[in-house]
């Protein structure tokens, strides 16, 4: 499974993410991409978006894409308070049932 971290999540989160591959949008040479151009791109390439964007369902329209967001919520994009979600992160990807758009927090 290949996963792309959007570039409001601090990078280091990727080595949390063990056995999946990972790469960020930086990384990628996507940084200020508008969302739906990003999104329409990381479907081709990546079968998971990992963003903090909490708008990003609300301004885009994430059925149209074929990739699976998961919008994480923690109480900063602060890489102590993201890897508390790294539990719930790794159960969900392990979940083949859940749909396209997934919150945790």
């Amino acid at each position: 499974m290949k996963i792309l971290l959007d570039e409001c999540i601090d990078c280091r989160l990727a080595k949390e993410l063990k056995g999946y591959s990972v790469t960020t949008v930086p990384k990628m040479g996507w940084a200020a991409i508008e969302n739906g151009q990003l999104l329409a791109r990381a479907e081709k390439q990546f079968d998971v978006f990992i963003t903090a964007d909490r708008n990003l369902s609300f301004q885009q329209p994430l059925p149209r894409f074929q990739i699976k967001v998961v919008v994480l919520h923690g109480r900063s994009n602060r890489l102590s308070d993201l890897k508390l979600l790294v539990p719930k992160i790794l159960a969900e990807l392990r979940n083949q049932r859940s749909s396209r758009l997934v919150r945790i927090g």
